[in-house]
């Protein structure tokens, strides 16, 4: 078969991205499956809204469905009160209405199965999650038919496998799959594809799909719209070839205004629901932007740095250099750079709960060009060698992550450097390192520090506390813990096990040493990656005593911003000093 090893990374492909949407971590779960939730809501609500309830405006079964499902998070924010008195959803519909065939097929099934025929109840759950692998698998194979136009077999697989398999678009595709990315990554490919049809064979069918394809990019995510820039700049590498593109829109000027069209009838119904809920064609949502201080963290931050969590995504931006010869290149370079300044300029530079930058995930198919350039460049290279060794490291670092992002393990918003090194590669994490979520003070060799016990309880204490009152101790046995005569480089291990059996998410660990007049505050969450519900979980922090602190006392006590139930079944605190 011609092309073979192109053809097999994509079947790879979908097995992988078919292995993590069969058997995420909590596949043994009674828990039904929910992928339209807390973002995902908000890009759904039209499907159920328009076909089922046949309320888009006042939403009188919006709140039962979500007090019965448990979707929004609790605070609505994916619906704003109009002064009209509607309500007006926050996120546009082109992912809903990418969604649409697959939720008519769910809708089906509830309809003549056991199920509720409510938009939300299992069948539509699965469905939205098949919908999404769906069109990235045939988007996957469409791409590799445009990267074969470029390059050979074997760069072209190459790409492919590193481009989706080391980045976190086995995540949005297979797990997080109800958000805008999962979706937008299929009209890349087809902006990608048409481009190069029209530009290969100018003809009004290509130049209307440009434009439908832009304007429902468009209402899918506002900053989208930029992919007008990669049929703009295509086959413009250099002035002679630029003279040449700029002839050919001459003579078929005629297409520029069908792309113009389709592009608004693409746009339309998104108009026509803001002018049915808001009174006007435009409705603000209310973002943000940081242009003049752009957020660099989104890039190197250890938070949830493209780079830092997605390294493989550093010879996207170095494939640029290498994009001399090719008809795309000034359409990638103009796009790709507008794209990450527009990125890393959000003021909600986070983006929510996210694996590495979730907002620059959809846009990959144009970095695959650059990144294939990049491929292609080094084949004769002698240390060619050494990069494919990294990227199929890189590969199963990224699946590893992927695992641990599923299981919450790699944070989705709270990581941090010390953290991030303890939990590599780690598949077993242990309580102190889940404390580094919360804390940065961590004691490597324990066992080079004499050790005191200060403090034990080893029987059960019941706690509760209602959502009105404010932080309480433990136990008054260990209330306050006296020091005298603190040495240098001297260290406070806590360690506990508590049991929780409401308000774990809410709560923390608290710790304070008083210093004189000042206190230092230590925290951790109980609610941490490895703790379950319900069950006797394990608790261990270190806290550094300062080395000006010579006497003074340590409590501890746990904090709840709501109700909290639970027993303390065990407290250590040791104290810790160098040994001379």
């Amino acid at each position: 078969m011609k092309n073979i090893y192109s053809f097999l990374s994509c079947c790879i492909i979908c097995i992988v991205l078919l292995g993590f949407r069969i058997l995420p971590p909590d596949y043994k779960s009674k828990i039904p499956l929910r992928i339209t939730t807390w973002d995902a809501l908000g890009y759904y609500m039209y499907l159920p809204g328009i076909f089922i309830y046949h309320d888009v405006t006042k939403l009188d079964w919006f709140f039962d469905i979500d007090s019965e499902y448990h979707l929004s998070g609790g605070t609505y924010y994916q619906i704003r009160k109009h002064k009209n008195g509607n309500y007006v959803f926050k996120y546009l519909g082109g992912v809903s209405i990418l969604q649409s065939p697959f939720f008519f097929s769910g809708h089906w099934v509830a309809k003549h199965s056991k199920f509720k025929a409510d938009g939300f109840s299992p069948p539509y759950q699965y469905a939205i999650a098949l919908s999404v692998l769906f069109y990235c698998i045939l988007s996957i194979f469409l791409l590799r038919k445009i990267l074969l136009n470029y390059f050979n077999d074997i760069t072209s697989a190459l790409t492919l496998l590193f481009l989706t398999l080391a980045t976190n678009f086995v995540h949005y595709v297979a797990a997080d799959c109800g958000l805008s990315h999962g979706f937008i990554f299929p009209l890349y490919v087809l902006v990608l594809y048409f481009t190069f049809k029209w530009h290969k064979s100018p003809g009004i069918l290509w130049a209307s799909l440009i434009g439908l394809v832009i304007g429902l990019a468009t209402i899918s995510r506002p900053t989208e719209a930029i992919m007008l820039f990669i049929p703009l700049f295509w086959n413009t590498q250099t002035k002679e070839q630029s003279k040449i593109k700029w002839a050919l829109v001459k003579k078929y000027k005629n297409h520029i205004f069908y792309t113009i069209l389709f592009g608004f009838i693409g746009i339309l119904p998104q108009l026509i629901y803001w002018k049915i809920a808001s009174g006007s064609f435009i409705y603000d949502v209310g973002s943000k932007w940081d242009f003049l201080t752009p957020h660099l963290r989104v890039l190197f931050g250890w938070e949830k740095g493209w780079f830092i969590y997605t390294p493989i995504t550093v010879f996207f931006i170095i494939g640029l250099f290498f994009t001399g010869k090719y008809p795309f290149k000034k359409s990638v370079i103009i796009f790709c750079l507008l794209n990450i300044y527009i990125i890393i300029s959000w003021h909600k530079w986070r983006y929510g709960g996210s694996y590495s930058c979730r907002a620059l995930m959809q846009s990959y198919p144009v970095f695959a060009l650059p990144f294939a350039a990049f491929i292609h460049h080094i084949k004769l290279k002698k240390w060619r060698f050494l990069f494919y060794a990294l990227g199929f490291y890189l590969v199963f670092v990224n699946l590893f992550q992927t695992r641990q992002v599923s299981k919450k393990i790699l944070h989705y918003d709270h990581m941090n450097r010390k953290y991030y090194g303890r939990i590599y590669l780690n598949p077993n994490p242990s309580p102190l390192d889940m404390s580094l979520l919360d804390t940065d003070e961590v004691l490597k060799k324990d066992i080079l520090y004499k050790k005191e016990i200060i403090a034990v309880i080893d029987s059960s204490i019941v706690i509760k506390k209602s959502p009105d009152s404010s932080a309480f101790l433990i136990n008054t046995n260990v209330k306050q813990v006296v020091f005298n005569d603190i040495q240098l480089d001297s260290w406070i291990k806590v360690e506990s096990k508590i049991q929780v059996s409401k308000g774990i998410w809410e709560s923390y660990l608290n710790s304070y040493l008083q210093i004189g007049d000042s206190m230092k505050h230590n925290k951790i969450r109980l609610h941490s990656p490895i703790s379950k519900y319900g069950e006797i979980n394990d608790y261990t922090y270190y806290v550094k005593i300062p080395e000006n602190f010579k006497e003074g006392s340590f409590r501890i006590f746990i904090s709840s911003s709501g109700i909290f139930e639970g027993v303390v079944e065990y407290l250590k605190i040791t104290y810790l000093s160098k040994r001379i």
